[in-house]
């Protein structure tokens, strides 16, 4: 997945994913952050599609340090907008799924560094 601009997140700020899919090129996904979350123990933020975006809905990314543990919180909802990812039901659950992942597994690596991907 890339995303343009790469650039800080930042309140407001609109983006664009780009998701390689097998076989088919690629899906673009416009997206806005819609609020950050800057508290004593809880960071991040969330963002919500645009026209244009195969899913309708919204995905939060929040980091809580919580008696000497930290956790990463991810959540999100949505329904299929555009007809293609209506008639391709389980495979844009995969989609989904695999991107879930991918977010759990950038996390860990830069949480350790020096661990093996």
């Amino acid at each position: 997945m890339t995303i343009f601009p790469d650039s800080p997140v930042a309140e407001h700020r609109t983006f664009v994913l780009v998701v390689p899919l097998p076989m088919v090129g690629v899906a673009v996904a416009t997206a806005r952050v819609v609020y950050l979350v800057d508290e004593l123990d809880r960071s991040g933020f969330a963002y919500g599609t645009l026209p244009g975006h195969p899913e309708k809905g919204e995905e939060s990314f929040v980091v809580i340090r919580r008696d000497n543990r930290v956790t990463f919180e991810i959540t999100a909802f949505s329904r299929p907008h555009h007809a293609l990812a209506r008639l391709g039901g389980p495979i844009t659950r995969l989609v989904q799924l695999r991107a879930t992942r991918r977010y759990i597994a950038a996390l860990s690596y830069a949480s350790d560094p020096h661990q093996s991907r």
